[in-house]
């Protein structure tokens, strides 16, 4: 199976396709500098592939490389960072004060 993500901007969301049929998303919120991850889903017939570790990686990858903090609002996308001790330098310093966040 063949896996894709993409940013449709229009829809403020990144998607992942797996083999051309759209398997999930992730919506966001951009402010000036940051990023907020506001909600993730993957539909039902696509869970427990890892496809929604392979969206979020993509996505918050994607937003580090234009500049933006990242805000990770959603649960899907809270586990990830948190997981991923890689990640947590991604969030802002105000952002992980709050969250509760590995400083």
């Amino acid at each position: 199976m063949s896996t894709e993500v993409r940013n449709n901007t229009a829809l403020e969301r990144f998607e992942i396709y797996v083999d051309d049929a759209l398997a999930g998303y992730a919506e966001y919120q951009d402010t000036a500098s940051e990023r907020a991850f506001v909600h993730t889903e993957i539909y039902p017939r696509h869970e427990g592939h890892g496809y929604g570790r392979i969206l979020v990686r993509s996505a918050v990858d994607s937003s580090r490389n234009e500049g933006f903090g990242i805000l990770p609002l959603c649960p899907m996308v809270r586990h990830f960072v948190e997981t991923h001790a890689e990640y947590v330098a991604a969030v802002p310093q105000w952002a992980r004060e709050r969250l509760g966040l590995p400083q």
